[in-house]
């Protein structure tokens, strides 16, 4: 959903972007990478970081793209102009999603490099490569079947989308360094802090950097777009939408002015104000859901229309399907509605209490 109180962030770079294959320079050893999606989000921004581990210079590289060529290109570019002839030493994961996960194996392998993520994700990638994790095959369309999606065109092409996650991440290393909240990691002499978030990925690292004023937030906090959280077939009564809020909440300890590294969009201030934005469409939304839902029992398929202003593709469909769940599984589990499965059609239906 695009952010209409977006002129209460401010951008200090203006509509400066890193060219493709090139990097952008923030600060002294802080260099921006930004590289193409095959999506309607159609890009990704990664982070370099001057680092040293073990006596050697080199770098950090935070997030790795998906796996395609075009990516893997972008990199060789990057690498042979913009590493000031130091090696990667470490590649930081915030979350398991192919954007962030994809490269992972062939960058810790190209550099003989460690993986440093959270294990829940970690293992939640390596399960999801070998087959898939709420985003296709015949689960996940059951799933949403169940949730009143009807149209069977999309429901067919869901199904065939079973190698969805192993077509952008075919393989993940083998062995990690785990990351955990409250963290302390020494990157270029500066110490940066983790910060788990839950609700867009299961166990996602944020890092703030006090001394340098900087969060690379990942996804948890995105200036222009809410960032997507989804029910998925493989944990069907989650509550993920309370998790993000409860998450962001707690971003607000960190100071007002800091500068925020999202992995979507630009770098920008304002972040407690983008946590109000947030906390505020998401309460919107559950007043919408519940005031549909007081008028007529209501699944979440019917609610597309009501939650998501557009027309929708089948990659985001699926998208809003999961998060029209989490909507209504907010609600539900909060007591404020109840859940019946229609036994003539299999479909769960909302009402208020």
């Amino acid at each position: 959903m695009a952010n209409a109180r977006e002129s209460e962030l401010s951008y200090p770079l203006g509509e400066a972007l890193p060219a493709p294959g090139g990097v952008l320079e923030l600060a002294p050893g802080l260099r921006w990478v930004r590289m193409g999606l095959p999506f309607a989000l159609d890009h990704i921004n990664l982070w370099m970081l001057r680092d040293e581990i073990d006596g050697q210079p080199g770098w950090t590289l935070v997030d790795s793209g998906i796996c395609n060529d075009a990516t893997k290109a972008a990199w060789e570019q990057v690498f042979a102009s913009h590493l000031d002839g130091l090696p990667v030493l470490r590649l930081i994961v915030t979350h398991f999603h192919p954007d962030h996960m994809g490269l992972a194996h062939w960058l810790t392998e190209r550099w003989n490099c460690r993986l440093w993520i959270s294990a829940t994700d970690f293992n939640l990638a390596r399960l999801a490569s070998g087959s898939t994790v709420g985003m296709g095959g015949e689960t996940a369309a059951a799933f949403f079947a169940g949730h009143g999606l009807s149209d069977e065109e999309s429901l067919a092409k869901i199904r065939g989308r079973a190698s969805y996650y192993p077509s952008m991440v075919p393989a993940v290393p083998s062995s990690f360094r785990r990351l955990m909240n409250g963290q302390r990691l020494e990157i270029g002499g500066h110490a940066w802090t983790c910060i788990a978030g839950y609700g867009h990925a299961p166990e996602h690292m944020s890092l703030h950097c006090e001394a340098l004023g900087l969060l690379i937030s990942g996804d948890m906090v995105l200036p222009r777009i809410s960032t997507n959280v989804s029910v998925v077939d493989v944990e069907p009564e989650a509550d993920p939408l309370s998790l993000y809020l409860d998450s962001l909440s707690r971003m607000l300890a960190l100071p007002a002015d800091t500068l925020v590294l999202p992995s979507h969009g630009k770098p920008f201030r304002g972040l407690h104000a983008r946590v109000d934005q947030l906390q505020a469409h998401h309460e919107e939304r559950l007043a919408d859901v519940l005031a549909a839902c007081r008028a007529k029992p209501c699944h979440a398929a019917e609610l597309l229309d009501l939650l998501f202003k557009r027309q929708l593709d089948l990659h985001q469909t699926t998208f809003a399907m999961g998060e029209s769940v989490a909507h209504l599984n907010a609600l539900w589990l909060a007591g404020r509605l109840t859940r019946r499965r229609d036994p003539a059609d299999g479909i769960y239906r909302f009402s208020a209490c």
